[in-house]
């Protein structure tokens, strides 16, 4: 199966005709998972024909409110459309605080189960695994707790080349999945038959970095080395690199040489200030470091890989 990225959101803090803050829908292995979840969030999903009912894993990077004043909205839609699987939130401690206490204050019936995920370290961590896809949180620096999340494919299982196996009648289906996972063929003899003659190989896994608010932050690069894309914030062009420090984000050309550095397949910008009507200037900056530079496209879904 294919991975896709749809950019539901990239604004800054503040709606616009154009764009709503930040949220994105990604698909990978047949999963389903909401990154981040401003105001405006579920009707870009309608726009952008999610089913609702597909998301069962939440990602909120921090809580400004311009990345998780969505959510409360988008749960109680949950419980109107009848929801009753379990929904998994992940994001800093005090989400569930938050959540709680709009959903007391304003008496709202779930009628399924939340679980959250509460995160406060300062390293890189496994918070999701199934048999398919892992993901692992992305530590950042902003003016509040936040982090990136990296999500990615499990290598693949080869592939059977069933011409050549049907060379050895010592091989038998008991012996396909030692071959799968990549292990040469041992006979009763001892002898040994390569993998590489009996599989071929199985598309490549591909990764998707997705980092949020943050000021430069060099250390994140061996998390996400060789993402096949990268989604880095960009608040500024690096002439307000000053501010850019100030208000804990990155400008234009710090994001592309973090996808340098990390020798990221393809970079998108995002988080853009309001000052900027004319949003080339962004990527104009950035490709003078990292050519493969791209603005995002609300709505549009990308396959990644």
């Amino acid at each position: 199966m294919s991975t896709y990225l749809t950019i539901l959101g990239f604004n800054s803090a503040i709606p616009t005709i154009n764009s709503s803050p930040t949220s994105q829908f990604l698909e990978m292995e047949e999963r389903h998972f909401l990154i981040d979840c401003g105001e405006g969030t579920q009707v870009q999903m309608r726009k952008a024909k999610v089913r609702f009912s597909k998301i069962n894993h939440i990602f909120i990077s921090h809580l400004h409110g311009d990345h998780c004043f969505g959510l409360p909205g988008l749960v109680s839609s949950f419980r109107l459309l009848g929801r009753k699987m379990p929904l998994n939130i992940y994001g800093p401690k005090g989400i569930k605080k938050m959540l709680d206490t709009i959903f007391e204050i304003t008496e709202t019936y779930r009628g399924f189960d939340l679980i959250y995920h509460e995160l406060e370290g300062k390293e890189s961590v496994k918070i999701y695994e199934d048999k398919r896809v892992e993901v692992y949180t992305i530590p950042l620096d902003h003016r509040i707790y936040c982090n990136g999340y990296l999500f990615k494919e499990k290598p693949k299982e080869r592939h059977l080349n069933m011409k050549e196996i049907s060379k050895y009648k010592e091989i038998e289906i008991c012996d396909f999945q030692n071959l799968r996972l990549g292990k040469d063929f041992v006979s009763k003899e001892g002898s040994i038959i390569d993998n590489a003659l009996l599989t071929t190989d199985p598309r490549p896994s591909v990764s998707y970095a997705f980092c949020s608010d943050t000021k430069y932050k060099e250390d994140i690069v061996p998390i996400i080395e060789k993402a096949d894309v990268l989604y880095h914030e960009s608040t500024f062009l690096h002439n307000l690199k000053q501010m850019a420090d100030y208000t804990g984000h990155s400008t234009a050309l710090e994001a592309a040489t973090i996808a340098k550095k990390a020798q990221v397949g393809k970079l998108i910008l995002g988080h853009f200030s309001n000052r900027y009507s004319d949003l080339s200037v962004m990527t104009d900056e950035a490709r003078q470091i990292f050519p493969n530079t791209f603005l995002p496209k609300a709505l549009e879904s990308l396959k990644i890989g």
